[in-house]
């Protein structure tokens, strides 16, 4: 398979959005030409509550289910989700000002969008206990 030229932004959380600090947590990634939109995160709860002891990490995590399912589409993701995957990588990307910012959209070459998705996630999600992560999901289709 030729190379495809995929885009992904980087989940962070950052709880207090006046003091800019923030933790990756996840990565979106679209691959237009492989038919692909995905997402993968994980909340490592040792880490995120050593920062900020007192969050309460069930409405991130329902942010986080949110965004899941608008990747993969459907009825179930409400109006976004019947929306063509590059418009739902849009929306998913566009700036914030909740707990869950996406990074800029940077972008590359891949053979295969999950593997890289995988590998980016791997690469720029830091996680205690060597845990993979919460959640996968690739949404196919056009």
């Amino acid at each position: 398979m030729p190379a495809s030229a995929f885009e992904y932004a980087l989940l962070r959380l950052v709880p207090r959005v006046e003091r800019g600090e923030q933790i990756n947590i996840g990565v979106v990634l679209l691959c237009r030409q492989q038919g692909f939109l995905g997402i993968q995160f994980h909340l490592d709860e040792a880490r995120i509550h050593a920062l900020w002891p007192d969050l309460d990490l069930g409405p991130i995590r329902e942010q986080l289910t949110a965004f899941e399912l608008i990747c993969a589409g459907g009825a179930a993701a409400g109006p976004l989700g019947e929306l063509p995957i590059y418009e739902r990588f849009r929306w998913l990307t566009a700036t914030r000002s909740t707990m869950i910012q996406p990074s800029a959209v940077h972008c590359g070459l891949c053979e295969h969008a999950p593997t890289m998705l995988t590998h980016i996630f791997r690469q720029m999600v830091p996680m205690s206990g060597g845990v993979i992560a919460d959640q996968q999901t690739p949404a196919m289709g056009l």
